[in-house]
């Protein structure tokens, strides 16, 4: 299934069913009256968050989403149905834009949460609801009212625990595939991951879920290689792992590229915590290695961990030290949303 992590569609509400005009003729009932029922109300639009998506190539295909009209009143009194409601299922994830693309409607980061995008039309009035002693035989009714249009934007933003950046093979698909389950293509050419890819990732007791972008470049932000349109998946993170490949010979240049990436593309990317990696220790040897490590650690300003994707040395620790991230930001976010006690004397 191809990734798609951006669509424009356009929805239209139901319109609602006019209300009608009719007299109540029957034998041996001299003054029958109105009898024109109401019509229907037009279907809403609504978006809906599901657990079981995680692209939205769906509105690649169907790019107009509308909802059902209401039916008109008819004779007897009787009332027009209602038209069904149209209801876009996206991902977790996905965020809902005006046509700018820049005011936002609503954000489904949340399994099942439901938002109202356009209200449908009210049905018209039949006749009979306008008989008054006053007007006995009203012979008018009302239309029903006119649907609601508009474009939005569908931007999804993957719901990840961490993420993995890192100039094109650094070694990322690599990590991803050796600490889960994913099978993300790993080639010796640049730009191998062209989508992000997500893995679900184990250590100790801690379950948490890290998302490997399609590698940054210098310029980035000005479109140069893939661009940064994939970074918007790692503004949700809790921590951001970055792997510098270590046999390249400039690798504090490496690193402060990237970072400069991040601060360019704004979105508090450049203040979320974040892990160093020197990958590929198995290709270096001992004393280059002790070498790049120091200059790394002088660039970055803190600790760097020495890993290696194909054999696995240091991978435990990066992951553990991710686990801690993750672990401070999930109870912080519980005390948060916990309720206080309430108060008694």
């Amino acid at each position: 299934m191809k990734f798609l992590d951006i669509a424009k569609v356009t929805i239209q509400s139901g319109a609602g069913g006019n209300g009608c005009v009719a007299f109540r003729r029957e034998k041996y009932i001299e003054f029958g009256g109105p009898w024109g029922g109401d019509g229907g109300k037009g279907g809403d639009v609504w978006a809906e968050a599901a657990d079981n998506l995680n692209t939205l190539i769906d509105y690649r295909f169907q790019q107009l989403i509308r909802a059902r009209n209401g039916e008109g009143g008819s004779g007897k009194d009787m009332h027009g149905a209602g038209g069904d409601d149209a209801i876009l299922r996206v991902p977790v994830g996905t965020q809902i834009f005006e046509e700018d693309g820049e005011t936002l409607i609503a954000d489904l980061s949340v399994s099942g949460q439901r938002v109202k995008l356009l209200k449908g039309g009210n049905g018209g009035f039949g006749n009979a609801h306008f008989k008054s002693p006053t007007n006995q035989a009203p012979r008018h009714a009302n239309p029903g009212q006119d649907s609601e249009e508009k474009i939005i934007i569908l931007k999804l933003k993957l719901i990840a625990d961490a993420g993995l950046i890192g100039l094109p093979n650094a070694g990322k698909s690599t990590f991803l595939s050796r600490v889960s389950e994913a099978k993300p293509k790993i080639a010796d050419y640049p730009f191998t991951t062209l989508a992000p890819q997500l893995g679900v990732v184990r250590i100790d007791a801690t379950d948490f879920v890290l998302a490997d972008l399609p590698g940054l470049i210098e310029g980035a932000h000005e479109g140069v290689g893939l661009g940064d349109r994939f970074l918007g998946h790692a503004e949700r993170c809790g921590a951001i792992l970055h792997l510098i490949d270590g046999t390249e010979s400039e690798i504090n240049y490496a690193y402060k590229s990237i970072r400069a990436e991040l601060d360019a593309y704004g979105q508090g990317l450049i203040d979320k915590p974040e892990i160093v990696a020197l990958n590929k220790c198995d290709a270096i040897p001992k004393e280059a290695l002790a070498k790049k490590k120091a200059a790394l650690k002088k660039a970055c300003g803190h600790e760097v961990f020495v890993i290696s994707g194909v054999t696995g040395e240091g991978v435990t620790e990066v992951l553990r030290a991710m686990a801690e991230f993750i672990g401070a930001r999930r109870s912080k976010e519980r005390s948060v949303g916990k309720p206080k006690a309430e108060w008694k004397p």
